[in-house]
């Protein structure tokens, strides 16, 4: 971790921070790598959950709008990240848990509420809303317009990891709570091509 990003967390440890801006982070240890490529993260990530690691032990990089809100930049590259205590997290999505939303959504909209408020967190609300009217008055037959917010869906997913991956790869963290466990997370990600793996002292 460099000179600024560890001010950074002393700043944030001892309190010294804009209400506005507040990051809470904690004293745990957090593993952190770099992926090149989506399928090596997948194969970390269930590594990682095998071996005994909580999904909520584990976090990617928020999305690109969340990040500009957040650090109020649109151009980042992941190692300028990998240390810092602002940078947004998202929680991991596998692609067969994609796959199963697709085919949800696409099947129709038997549950709607269920399927509003999953498509809610994918799509755009004005874009959603004019779906959901097109549907109560029969302009567009559901099962065409869930099969739009599959495909959605399927791309923004897709479009999530390339971003990261043209900003110089897919950031993951994972909270390690001793030793033994900071070594197999370690292990587990160098295995599966992680690059810059090492430890911070601190976990958001």
């Amino acid at each position: 971790m460099d000179q600024t990003n560890i001010s950074k967390v002393e700043d944030f440890m001892n309190g010294n921070v804009n209400a506005e801006n507040q990051t809470t982070v904690i004293n745990i240890p957090e593993a952190v790598g770099v992926f090149d490529s989506f399928d090596d993260l997948q194969k970390a990530f269930y590594d990682l959950r095998m071996v005994g690691f909580s999904r909520y032990d584990i976090s990617l990089l928020g999305k690109q709008e969340v990040l500009e809100e957040k650090l109020g930049k649109a151009y980042w590259r992941a190692s300028d990240l990998e240390d810092d205590p602002k940078a947004p997290r998202a929680a991991f999505v596998s692609e067969e848990a994609i796959g199963e939303l697709e085919g949800a959504i696409a099947g129709g909209f038997f549950f709607l509420g269920s399927y509003v408020a999953m498509a809610a967190m994918l799509t755009a609300a004005s874009t959603l809303v004019a779906s959901i009217a097109a549907i109560g008055i029969g302009g567009v037959p559901a099962a065409v317009v869930g099969t739009l917010l599959a495909r959605r869906v399927g791309q923004q997913h897709r479009d999530y990891y390339a971003n990261q991956i043209e900003h110089g790869g897919i950031l993951l963290w994972v909270r390690v709570s001793d030793k033994e466990r900071e070594d197999v997370a370690v292990k587990i990600m160098k295995q599966h091509s992680g690059r810059d793996v090492h430890v911070h002292p601190w976990s958001e």
